[in-house]
């Protein structure tokens, strides 16, 4: 029985035989696999251009697909597993649709956070990707969708940013604190990543 990188349990997902996710590369190698879909979302994201608001969930699935769609067969589709990582159960799939739909709401409310000085923008931006992060509506490739999204959500807020300001390390922590809904990482990983104001 081949689980699932998670350790949920059998994972429809995944070749049985070697346990690499299935993909349309046909590679069998985990390895080969990461080092694939790092390269193809890479230049997929390239492609992706500016979109303004308002953001949902949809939007998010319509960017895992771009990113992720010459790699596998369900790219931007809702994962239909429970999966769990290092003791932190991610959100039950039948409540996805829900949780997001709170999420996005919120953002909603607070005008997808337009005009907002830096200091309230980098706390917001936090909380929700904390939140969004822990829907992980996906299969794979999560952290990478919802990077984009947020590049989205500040840019049309009016700043830069650049993720290229904090190390790996420094992202996992912040998403494992915000689990518990401790923010204080994540608040620091996109006080680095938030730029200047792009009017100046």
């Amino acid at each position: 029985m081949i689980l699932d990188k998670y350790g949920t349990g059998p994972d429809p997902y995944c070749d049985p035989q070697s346990g690499v996710l299935r993909n349309r590369l046909g590679l069998q190698d985990e390895a080969a696999l990461a080092a694939a879909e790092r390269a193809l979302s890479s230049i997929a994201a390239s492609r992706i251009e500016f979109a303004p608001p308002p953001y949902d969930l949809h939007a998010l699935q319509a960017l895992h697909r771009q990113l992720f769609g010459d790699v596998y067969d369900w790219a931007g589709e809702l994962r239909t597993v429970d999966i769990s990582k290092s003791g932190t159960r991610f959100c039950h799939v039948s409540r996805i649709a829900v949780e997001a739909a709170k999420i996005f709401g919120a953002l909603a409310g607070k005008n997808w956070l337009e005009g907002l000085a830096r200091p309230a923008l980098v706390r917001e931006c936090a909380v929700a990707y904390g939140d969004l992060n822990m829907v992980h509506p996906f299969r794979e490739g999560n952290g990478r969708a919802l990077r984009l999204l947020f590049e989205q959500i500040v840019i049309n807020a009016g700043h830069a940013i650049d993720w290229w300001q904090v190390r790996p390390e420094a992202w996992l922590q912040a998403n494992v604190d915000a689990v518990v809904c401790d923010y204080e990482r994540m608040e620091a990983v996109f006080d680095r990543c938030i730029g200047a104001p792009l009017s100046e």
